[in-house]
Parts: C-alpha cells; structure tokens; sequence
C-alpha cells in the first residue's frame, strides 16, 4: 500500500487539494486519510456523477484541477457527465480520476458483480478518450504518474484517471468505526423486522452488509432464502428492485432493507410511489449516517429528514425516526397493513459484526429459487 500522507503531498506539490467523490473499500486509505486531513476540500458526494458535476464547479470557479474518487462500480454514473459536461467539445473540464479497481483479473472470484465491471474498466476509459494510467505501490512512479497526469490536464483540459488494483490504496483490513448514538445494531434491526412480518414476506437487501446480514439470519433462523433477493452490486436499486417485485405481487409484502447512502445515492427512486398503488411495499432505510461497508466514511444520513422526504412523495409513515426496539415494532405494526406503500427510517449505530463470514453463494441459483417462489401462485 503507498503510503497516504505522501500520497497527498505529491498530489499537492502538483496543485491537487480539493478531493470529492464515494468512498470505495479498494480506496479506504485514501478515503480515510482524506477525510480526517482535508476539511471541506474533501466531500463524499451522493453518487459519482454529483461528485463529476461538484468538482467541475470547482474548476469553473478556482481554475485548480480536483480529483474524483470513485469504485470502478459506479462508473456508470459518472458516464453522463463526463461526456457531456467534461467532454472537450462541451466545456472542457480537467480532472484526476482516480478509481480502485474491484473485479481485476481474478481479484473478486466470489463475487461476480464485479467481474464484468473489472473487465471492462479500461475499456470504458478508452471508448470515452480518457487517458489512465494504473497505479503500483511505488512511491517514486506514482509521482511520476501525477506529474505526466497533471501535465496532461492542464494541456488539454481533460480528465486523466488513475486505476487502483487492490491493495494500492488500502490497507487489506478495513476500519470498523463503532459507535452507540443509537441502541440498534443493523442486524438487530432487521431481526426485528423480520420477527413482525408475515413468513413469506419479499425482501430485497441493499448492496453491502445489509445483503450478509440476511443471509446469515436466515441460515442461523434456519429459514429459507428463496424469499429474498441480495443486492450484491448496483448500490441504490434494490429499493426498485423491490418496488417492481411489489407491483406484480400484491398478495405478498415485499419490504426493502435499504441503506441511508445507498439511498441517497438514486433517492430520485422514492418518488415512485406517488404514482403507484403499492400498498403491500415497505421501504426501511437502515440509518447509520455511514458508507460503513467500505470504511465508515460519514454519509448525510443522520442529517436528512428522510421520513419528511418519503412523506412528499406519498409513503405513509409514523412521522418521525425510529430508533429503539418498541419503536420499530410499533411502526411496523402501524403500517404493515395502512393501505399505502410505507416508509420507516430506522437509525442504528455503526458498527461491522466481525464474526460473519464473507457472503459466497450461487447467485444464479439464488434468483432462480426467488423465481421460483414469486411464480409459485401463477
């Protein structure tokens, strides 16, 4: 792993000081060290393609070139802007991107969302004419790289990406930054839920520790999996992932475990609702104001009044957070059967429950038997 406090000064001693973007665990060090050394020239954007429109800004208003973080995951947000916005036929933005490189070679092979992404990642960055160069742990050629990146966007007022294999940028263990602002655990939560719900109610998990957490609840309750779908990549669809499921189900609960930062990152999708007669869908956020599966980055979480927001877009709700036991149950109580599609914001504390294993599963054989079961009544 470089070694992150000289990361930062190279990149100063070349003008780079304002950093934005999503916090990404092949990142973490840089993340991390960013965000404890950096201030508010340091800002975790909702997804990638705020980050891209944030750090043009910046350019328009300093002339100083910013440096995006990102997950090569969230690529795709960050492909609109960067060709219409960036591109040097429109208006011509320079910037550093420097994206951790998840699914390279045979890097992830029990996680296969992430190997396409890893094979196409330099593609993408070719059909695009965004020049990369990938980072090793050499502290003297990633100086090099920087002075050749920066020369570059300075010329031509383009964007230069800087591809982090794994281990460049992060240390092999990641930070469980553990909190108890709030009694609940995220496991706890979903227990709860699960516990106060009919038996062959739908969910959908969110992308990161929510996924696992069900997975291993359900093994330890020794129950069946085929009720739930786990949404190990694309961060911020499995809300409308369920959403759809609810639609064709109406005889079924269908509940999204979500995440605040996974939705925050497409929130566009709670406005669904207010078209749709879903009153079998719940949507839980499981809210600890973190990006806790990559490094515990802070989110907006704790300072979004979700339950106002979902309100607006037509959700029933009990008004205000939950954040004990007594109050989960009775929200759920109250709305599991309210007529509307319902919302709950419930705040957890932080925290990673070292003892769970990584997830590994046959993903084609986990969605066939949730298939299986959504298809039985038909």
């Amino acid at each position: 792993m470089l070694e992150q406090e000289k990361v930062f000064k190279t990149l100063a001693n070349y003008g780079i000081r304002f950093f934005t973007g999503v916090p990404d665990s092949y990142l973490n060090g840089f993340c991390n060290y960013a965000l404890e050394h950096c201030g508010k020239e340091n800002i975790i954007a909702a997804n990638e393609g705020n980050a891209i429109g944030i750090a043009a800004g910046h350019y328009f208003a300093t002339k100083d070139i910013p440096l995006v973080y990102m997950q090569n995951s969230g690529m795709g947000n960050s492909i609109n802007p960067l060709a219409s916005l960036v591109d040097k036929d429109v208006y011509a933005v320079p910037m550093l991107l420097l994206i951790g490189w998840r699914g390279q070679g045979n890097t992830e092979p029990n996680h296969p969302q992430h190997k396409l992404q890893g094979e196409i990642t330099p593609h993408l960055l070719d059909v695009m004419h965004i020049p990369y160069s990938v980072l090793t742990d050499d502290h003297q050629e990633f100086d090099d790289v920087i002075e050749k990146a920066v020369k570059y966007c300075k010329e031509t007022r383009q964007p230069y990406a800087l591809i982090a294999p794994k281990g460049v940028m992060a240390a092999m263990d990641k930070p469980n930054n553990k909190d108890d602002f709030y009694p609940l655990s995220r496991e706890e939560a979903i227990e709860i839920i699960l516990d106060h719900m009919p038996a062959d109610t739908v969910y959908s998990a969110t992308t990161g520790r929510a996924t696992r957490e069900l997975f291993f609840l359900r093994e330890t309750r020794n129950e069946t999996k085929n009720h739930d779908f786990l949404n190990v990549g694309s961060m911020g669809h499995g809300s409308s992932v369920a959403l759809g499921m609810a639609l064709e189900m109406p005889k079924r609960k269908v509940v999204a475990l979500d995440g605040d930062s996974a939705a925050i990152m497409h929130m566009g999708a709670m406005t669904m609702v207010s078209k749709m007669d879903v009153p079998n869908f719940m949507h839980v956020i499981l809210n600890n104001g973190a990006h806790e599966s990559v490094g515990g980055q802070p989110s907006a979480g704790h300072c979004v009044d979700f339950t106002s927001i979902a309100e607006a877009c037509s959700y029933a709700t009990v008004h205000q957070p939950v954040t004990t036991k007594a109050e989960l149950v009775d929200a759920i109580n109250a709305l599991k059967d309210c007529g509307r599609a319902s919302f709950i914001d419930c705040r957890i504390h932080k925290g990673l429950n070292r003892k769970l294993p990584p997830i590994i599963f046959d993903h084609k054989k986990a969605i066939d038997g949730l298939i299986a079961d959504l298809n039985e009544e038909s």
